[in-house]
C-alpha cells in the first residue's frame, strides 16, 4: 500500500483505497464481539438470578454474530468480482456521517465529486456550507467549519479513507492511496456492479420502413440505440432490442398493386425487385397520377387488412426483400435486433381505442377520434376518418404491449429529436389512462439531431438524393483500406489480419464518430476526419490499444503469467504518471453510471480518449520493458506497469464493447 498526502493551505485531502456496504456490519460484528468478551468476564458474572439470562443473552449474540460474519463474507465475495464505483462508495460514507452529525435536518445534502485539480486530491465533499445555511433558517447559528469537523468525527471506520482535514470554505477532498487493482480486474475482466434486482429493459431503435432502402439517416438509432443495449447487457439488465419497422398501412396496398400489374406470376416466381427504391418510386408515382390505380390500391389495403392468402403473400414477400437488405447492414455494424413491427401491434390497436373510449378519453372531431392529455399542445389521433388507425395508436398499442406483456420496467425509444413532441403526448396519454407510474417504471425519448454533410446541409448525394447506408459502408471499406495500405499495414499483417483491421477500423470509426458526438446534437459527417488517427478517433483508439497489447508480446509475457502477476504482485505507484493513470482507470464504473442516468455516450467516448492519452503519458516516461540498447535482449520488466497496461487494455476493451466496436490484437 502506498500513502500519498498532499496538503495545500488549509485544504482537506484524505486517502482512498477500499469500502463497500459492509461498514455497518463490520461496526455491528465489533460491538457484539467486545459485548461477548464482556460477558465471557467472570468479574462481570457475579452470582445472581440474572446468571441464566446473561448465558441465553451470550448465546444468542454468538449466533447474531455468526450470522453477521457469513453475511459480510458473501457480500465481500460478491463484491469483489465487480469493478467498485469509488464515487458511490465514497457517498455513502459521507452520508451516513453527514446523518449522525446534523440528525435534525431532513435530507441533508450530498455532495461528493471528482476533484478537478488534482493537487488538491481526487474527490471533495462540499456540503458543510450547504448544511450551515439549512441550519441557519432554522435558527440554529453553526459555522461550515464546526459542521465539517463533526462530519470527519463521525465518519464510519472503512479501508477507503484513510486521513481528513478541513478546506477553508469546508471542503473535503481525497487523494487515492491504493490503486484498487485487485486480481479480479485482471483476471476476470471489468464486472459491474450487482444489481439488487435483474430489470427488464426494453430499447426500440433503428426502425426503417418495408419497401425503402436504409439511409444515412437510420445510422444514428441504429448505432445509439446499439450501444445503450450494450451498456444496459454489461449492468446486469435484461434486454429486448425491438425493431419496430414500418410494415403496415397504405402504402402497402399501393406497392400490391403494382406488383399484380408488372409481376402477375408473383405468387409462383419470386419477382426481381431487388432495387426496392425504385419498384417504390414507381407505385408512388402511379398512385398520385392514375386514380384507377389508387382506387385499387385502397382496395388492395383492406384485402390485405382482411388477410386475404394472395395478398398476406404479395406483403410478405415485399417485406422478405426489405428485410434481406437491412440485414446487409446489421451484419456490418453487427446489430442484434428483434423485428416487431406495425403489422404485430393491429390486433392491440383495436383493444386500445376500446380502453380509451370505455374510459371516456375519446372525442369526436370531423370523423375522426381524438384523445385530449392535460398539459399538452396536442392531441393523438387513434382512429381516423376513414377508420384506420395511426401511428399515435400504434405506438399506444405498443407501449401497452411492452408495459403488460414484457413487463418492462424501462421502456428507451432511440428516434431523432423531430419526434420529441409526439412521444411526449403518447407518454402523458400512457399515464393518464393509467399504464405506468413515472416514479416507478422509466419511459424516456433518446433524441438525436441529423447527419449533415461537410457543408453543413443535411447529408445528401451529389444528385441531392438521400445516401444510401450500405453505399456509405463500401465506401468505409474502401478509404479504410487505403489508410492501412498508406501506413504499410499490408505488408506488415497477414491478409486475413489486413481484412480483420480494415473492418474494425471502417465500422469502428463510423460509429465512434457518431457516438463521441452529444446525441442531441447535429453532427456532420466526414470520412477524412474519422478515419484521422490523432485526435478523439476510433482510429486514435484502436491504435492505441493495439500498442498497449503489444507490451506484453515485446515482454514474452502471456496472458497466464499476467493473471498470476495479478495475485502475488503489488502495484507500485511511484511515478506520478502511474498516480494518474490509476485513478483515471477507477473512475470507469462512474462514467457508466452517470451514462446510464443521462443516456449520453460521448460520455463514454471521451474517458477512453482520456484513458489513452493518459496511458500515452505513463508509457513515455516509465519504463514497462527495459532492453539491451545493442542485443534488444530483454532484462528487466516492471511487473507492477505491466499490470497497469493490462488493467488499461482490459478497461478499454469492455469500453469498445460497449460502443459495439471490434478492436484487433495487431494492426
Amino acid at each position: 500500500m502506498k500513502v500519498f498526502l498532499v496538503e495545500v493551505d488549509d485544504f482537506a485531502t484524505f486517502s482512498v483505497c477500499f469500502v463497500s456496504l459492509q461498514l455497518v456490519r463490520e461496526r455491528e460484528i465489533r460491538n457484539l464481539s467486545a459485548e461477548i468478551e464482556s460477558l465471557k468476564n467472570p468479574q462481570n458474572l457475579n452470582p445472581s438470578p440474572r446468571l441464566d439470562e446473561l448465558r441465553e443473552e451470550n448465546t444468542r449474540l454468538k449466533y447474531r454474530l455468526n450470522i453477521l460474519k457469513r453475511s459480510l463474507q458473501e457480500e465481500k465475495t460478491h463484491c469483489g468480482k465487480s469493478t467498485m464505483n469509488i464515487n458511490q462508495q465514497l457517498q455513502e460514507i459521507f452520508g451516513e456521517a453527514i446523518r449522525t452529525s446534523c440528525p435534525e435536518l431532513e435530507n441533508p445534502p450530498l455532495a461528493v465529486t471528482p476533484n478537478q485539480q488534482p493537487k488538491f486530491g481526487d474527490y471533495q465533499c462540499n456540503s458543510a456550507m450547504a448544511m450551515a445555511q439549512m441550519l441557519k433558517a432554522k435558527g440554529l447559528k453553526v459555522s461550515p467549519r464546526e459542521i465539517a469537523e463533526k462530519i470527519i468525527q463521525n465518519l464510519p471506520d472503512n479501508e477507503l479513507v484513510q486521513k481528513t482535514e478541513i478546506a477553508g470554505p469546508a471542503w473535503f477532498n481525497t487523494w487515492t492511496l491504493n490503486l484498487l487493482l485487485h486480481p479480479h480486474l485482471l483476471i476476470n475482466g471489468a464486472q459491474p456492479p450487482p444489481l439488487a434486482a435483474r430489470k427488464k429493459v426494453v430499447v426500440d431503435f433503428s426502425s426503417p420502413n418495408i419497401a425503402k432502402e436504409m439511409h444515412v439517416g437510420h445510422l444514428r438509432s441504429t448505432i445509439i440505440g446499439e450501444s445503450m443495449s450494450r451498456l444496459f447487457e454489461f449492468l446486469g439488465y435484461d434486454v429486448l432490442r425491438l425493431n419496430h419497422v414500418g410494415d403496415w398501412g397504405t402504402q402497402f396496398g399501393m406497392l400490391i398493386a403494382h406488383l399484380q400489374d408488372k409481376f402477375p406470376d408473383y405468387l409462383t416466381v419470386s419477382p426481381p425487385i431487388s432495387d426496392l427504391q425504385a419498384f417504390y418510386k414507381e407505385s408512388k408515382k402511379r398512385f398520385d397520377e392514375d386514380e384507377d390505380f389508387k382506387k385499387r390500391a385502397y382496395q388492395c389495403v383492406v384485402r390485405l387488412q382482411s388477410k386475404e392468402p394472395d395478398f398476406i403473400k404479395g406483403w410478405n414477400l415485399i417485406c422478405d426483400v426489405s428485410r434481406r437488405e437491412f440485414q446487409k447492414v446489421y451484419d456490418c455494424l453487427d446489430i442484434k435486433l428483434i423485428e416487431r413491427g406495425e403489422s404485430y401491434y393491429q390486433e392491440l390497436m383495436t383493444e386500445v381505442v376500446k380502453e380509451f373510449d370505455g374510459k371516456g378519453l375519446t372525442q369526436m372531431d370531423e370523423g375522426r377520434k381524438l384523445v385530449f392529455v392535460p398539459g399538452q399542445s396536442i392531441p393523438l389521433t387513434i382512429v381516423k376518418s376513414d377508420g384506420g388507425y395511426t401511428y399515435d395508436t400504434s405506438d399506444l398499442a405498443a407501449i401497452r404491449q411492452r408495459l403488460f406483456e414484457e413487463k418492462a420496467d424501462i421502456i428507451i425509444y432511440v428516434t431523432d429529436s423531430g419526434q420529441a413532441t409526439h412521444f411526449q403526448v403518447v407518454f402523458a396519454a400512457a399515464q393518464m389512462i393509467g399504464w405506468y407510474d413515472p416514479q416507478v417504471t422509466r419511459v424516456e425519448h433518446a433524441g438525436f439531431g441529423v447527419v449533415l454533410g461537410e457543408d453543413k446541409k443535411k447529408f445528401k448525394t451529389r444528385s441531392g438524393d438521400t445516401v444510401r447506408l450500405m453505399d456509405l459502408l463500401e465506401e468505409g471499406l474502401k478509404r479504410s483500406m487505403d489508410k492501412l495500405k498508406e501506413k504499410e499495414r499490408d505488408k506488415a499483417l497477414t491478409p486475413e489480419e489486413l481484412v480483420k483491421a480494415q473492418r474494425a477500423v471502417a465500422f469502428g470509426c463510423i460509429k465512434y464518430a457518431d457516438l463521441s458526438h452529444n446525441r442531441i446534437n447535429d453532427y456532420i459527417f466526414s470520412f477524412d476526419k474519422m478515419l484521422d488517427d490523432r485526435g478523439n478517433t476510433a482510429a486514435y483508439l484502436l491504435y492505441a490499444f493495439t500498442r498497449i497489447r503489444s507490451i506484453a508480446r515485446l515482454a514474452n509475457i502471456d496472458e497466464a503469467m499476467l493473471k498470476k502477476a495479478a495475485e502475488t504482485t503489488e502495484v507500485i505507484l511511484d511515478h506520478e504518471k502511474e498516480w494518474k493513470l490509476g485513478k483515471c482507470i477507477l473512475r470507469f464504473p462512474e462514467i457508466l453510471q452517470k451514462i446510464l442516468d443521462d443516456l449520453l455516450l460521448h460520455t463514454l467516448c471521451d474517458y477512453l480518449y482520456e484513458l489513452a492519452t493518459t496511458f500515452t503519458e505513463f508509457y513515455d516516461s516509465c519504463y514497462c520493458v527495459e532492453k539491451d540498447r545493442q542485443t534488444g535482449e530483454v532484462i528487466k520488466v516492471n511487473m507492477w506497469r505491466m499490470l497497469l497496461c493490462e488493467a488499461t487494455a482490459i478497461i478499454m476493451a469492455k469500453g469498445f464493447e460497449i460502443l459495439g466496436i471490434n478492436p484487433v490484437q495487431r494492426m
